[in-house]
């Protein structure tokens, strides 16, 4: 995925995505944990999904005059909530829980059902208050370089 991350970006693609994404304009701050955490669920890691979007999170904040490191960290925390969902994580999960591959496999799909409403859940309430820090309290985050 890192290796992917590298090509997307000297490629340009982060950029013309990040312009894209832009255009979601006040609402971004909510996107932007949303789009944390469904790079989680597609990599299964957050390290993965910050080095994959992180730098579409910073140019589309900057695009919008929001603080980056606002959107970067609401990138890593939406991404925290998609880990629940993460196909990787469950299966370790039932793997280190059942020793009877079967029984496994039967409990993924009930398993993933009852996470993914947690997850979404949280991941709602991790982009609400990316707005609100955004918006309401905008001075609580730091500004770096000045």
């Amino acid at each position: 995925i890192v290796g992917i991350a590298f090509l997307y970006k000297y490629a340009g693609m982060d950029v013309q995505l990040a312009l894209a994404f832009a255009s979601t304009g006040s609402a971004f701050p909510f996107f932007s944990a949303m789009l944390g955490y469904l790079g989680v669920f597609l990599t299964g890691s957050d390290t993965s999904s910050n080095a994959l979007f992180g730098n579409l999170q910073k140019i589309t904040a900057e695009q919008l005059k929001i603080n980056p490191i606002l959107s970067t960290a609401l990138n890593s925390a939406g991404g925290v909530m998609g880990k629940m969902i993460s196909p990787q994580s469950i299966v370790v999960a039932l793997a280190a829980t059942f020793s009877d591959r079967k029984v496994a496999e039967e409990s993924f799909a009930p398993l993933f059902r009852s996470a993914l409403i947690h997850s979404f859940l949280l991941a709602v309430l991790v982009g609400l208050v990316g707005l609100m820090y955004a918006y309401v309290f905008p001075n609580l985050i730091p500004v770096v370089g000045k």
